[in-house]
């Protein structure tokens, strides 16, 4: 017989510490310092020297109560990069410790940093507290997305116990240009809520952030093919733009999000989308 959650055991404690620079034509992993069980593969190049792509694997496939991960990250002036994970992260549920990820990125004037991991499933009875920190210099840009599905609904769970709370921060040379936070109790009026995520099991926020955001952008992204099983938003704010989706699939939330992806990244990065291989293994 399957187990659909793992056995409970001592919390981990997981660390890892990337640093990018640009050397001459060429972004490289400069160093790299992890502790625990979170590690960043070989820096892969699909695109040419200029941006280096990585990938963050957590080998535990899952995290429990009383976990904490640590993924902090400095891009340095001029460099590019891509950084995405194998596949869904999951929060398992909890005994009653909290578990905890708290990522930061610092880019430096004139680099570029892309956050596009697969989706994270919340399971019913986890305690989850997720944060994420940007931290941009100058012309520094950022596209970044979160994908959170509460319950397994493939299996038709119900996220009807525990607790998840994510908080996104981005500040451009120590000012804040967007705050975003969800919390989204069990027992709660958010989950159910017209004035919340109205029943719907899944809830993902894309950024875009950069110098000289236009009204036209937006107006591209608008024309795209909006998502299914779902419905999608975008607004432009100073300096910022930023793409909702609020529905039932989370596969539906990342098609539409790769689709705003090829807009926003040849605009924002001079750079056509190209995929991570990863993504379709």
């Amino acid at each position: 017989m399957l187990l659909a959650e793992p056995v409970l055991a001592a919390p981990w404690r997981a660390e890892l510490a990337l640093e990018f620079e640009r050397r001459a034509e060429r972004t490289v992993l400069a160093s790299r310092r992890h502790d625990g069980p979170l590690v960043f593969q070989k820096p892969l190049y699909p695109e040419g020297d200029a941006i280096c792509h990585g990938i963050i694997v957590h080998p535990p496939a899952g995290i429990a109560g009383g976990d904490e991960l640590h993924l902090h990250a400095n891009v340095g002036e001029k460099a590019h990069a891509l950084l995405t994970t194998p596949g869904a992260a999951k929060w398992y549920r909890s005994a009653g410790a909290r578990a905890s990820s708290d990522i930061r990125w610092r880019v430096a004037n004139d680099a570029a940093l892309e956050w596009l991991p697969q989706e994270t499933i919340i399971f019913s009875g986890a305690l989850a507290a997720m944060t994420t920190l940007v931290s941009l210099t100058g012309t520094a840009r950022y596209l970044g997305w979160e994908i959170l599905c509460l319950g397994r609904t493939g299996s038709g769970e119900r996220f009807d116990r525990g607790e998840m709370m994510a908080t996104t921060e981005i500040e451009r040379d120590g000012k804040p240009i967007f705050i975003d936070r969800l919390r989204v109790a069990a027992d709660g009026a958010m989950r159910d809520s017209p004035a919340g995520l109205a029943g719907s099991p899944v809830s993902a926020t894309f950024v875009a952030a950069a110098e000289g955001l236009d009204a036209a952008l937006v107006t591209q992204c608008r024309d795209i093919t909006p998502p299914v099983h779902g419905e999608g938003a975008i607004t432009r704010l100073p300096g910022v733009v930023v793409a909702r989706y609020l529905g039932t699939r989370s596969d539906a939330a990342r098609e539409w999000f790769t689709r705003l992806w090829t807009v926003l990244r040849p605009a924002i990065l001079q750079r056509e989308a190209i995929e991570p291989r990863i993504w379709r293994t």
